[in-house]
């Protein structure tokens, strides 16, 4: 998963996805541009967590643009 993604994921700043994953601004400005797993692993539960109805949609959408790549 790119850092952009996931930021647009958690709510689509830097302060958002660090308050959605429980972390401060700056270690999100330090993540590298492709992310690696134990990343991916908490953003993926962020979005679970705080919008559960929209989970498997874009669960769907992740898994998609996996294969293609």
């Amino acid at each position: 998963m790119k850092k952009c993604d996931a930021i647009s994921l958690l709510g689509g700043t830097v302060t958002d996805a660090a308050k959605a994953i429980g972390i401060n601004r700056q270690a999100v400005t330090q993540w590298p541009d492709v992310l690696p797993p134990r990343i991916v692993d908490r953003v993926l539960a962020a979005v679970a967590r705080t919008r559960p109805k929209e989970w498997p949609r874009i669960w769907a959408e992740l898994a998609e643009s996996k294969e293609s790549a």
